[in-house]
């Protein structure tokens, strides 16, 4: 069961479930806590997993000033504020790893190790900077559902829309949850994003990588510049899978998650 956490004028749903050390999971555009059921089932046998819906998400409300990325990453660190937990490991999924990057930059002794799971430290280029804006546009003028309805088949490979239409269709059916206001604020805060690749090379703790060969959103190319920055880094290329690792190779990410926890926490 959700609870429910005050801050910035936003009520923020989060799941609180499983002992032992932490392990915070943070979900991307367009999606809601709910996408890390497959890794929750797992990971809540050995460890502590928070889990919120991020602020404009799932049952959460929007935070009073939701533009920058960095917003998000102050409302984690309140929570776990609220929550007494003073280090952890965090691990984020697209827009979820740009507000990870923004936390492991202000709060870097928060944490025992963190991840990028289809997410990357580069800014967004002029070409994409525009094409946030183009979206930002036709979400206003159709709605976000219409919008996410055309976009979020393209975050899978192929053959993954083949096998599993069902799992695209509820995801899509999820969409209608999403208002406008939430979703724009999202596409300007992404928009807006600085490049973070130095916290990468300044990381004093280990990284987790999870790449897809098929990942259109966080291509493969421009995160292979990346994975050699931190000194320690986990580096898992998943092949024929696109940006939806955690759906599309569930087996896969749980075992790589699992030992970068086992191994983050083995150490302390």
């Amino acid at each position: 069961m959700q609870e429910i956490f005050e801050f910035g004028g936003s009520k923020i749903y989060y799941l609180d479930i499983g002992k032992g050390n932490t392990i915070v999971l943070l979900h991307g555009f367009g999606e809601d806590s709910q996408i890390w059921n497959r890794q929750i089932a797992l990971l809540s046998q050995n460890y502590r997993l928070i889990v919120p819906d991020l602020p404009g998400s799932g049952n959460s409300s929007m935070l009073s000033t939701p533009d920058t990325i960095e917003a998000y990453a102050t409302a984690i660190e309140a929570l776990l504020n609220h929550l007494s937990v003073n280090k952890c490991i965090i691990l984020g999924h697209s827009m979820g790893g740009y507000i990870t990057l923004a936390f492991a930059e202000a709060y870097p002794e928060r944490l025992l190790g963190w991840g990028l799971i289809h997410s990357t430290a580069f800014a967004d280029s002029e070409e994409k900077k525009l094409n946030r804006q183009r979206g930002i546009e036709l979400m206003q003028q159709y709605g976000t559902y219409a919008f996410l309805r055309n976009t979020i088949p393209n975050l899978f490979a192929d053959s993954y829309k083949k096998q599993e239409p069902k799992v695209l269709d509820e995801l899509i059916e999820s969409a209608k949850a999403f208002t406008a206001e939430a979703c724009c604020a999202y596409y300007k805060a992404m928009k807006n994003r600085p490049d973070r690749t130095h916290v990468l090379s300044s990381s004093k703790t280990p990284v987790l990588f999870i790449l897809g060969t098929e990942d259109v959103a966080a291509p493969l190319n421009d995160l292979l510049q990346q994975v050699h920055l931190p000194s320690t880094a986990y580096i898992h290329i998943l092949d024929g899978v696109g940006h939806m690792g955690m759906l599309e190779a569930t087996k896969k990410v749980n075992a790589h998650v699992a030992e970068f926890a086992a191994d983050i926490f083995k150490a302390q």
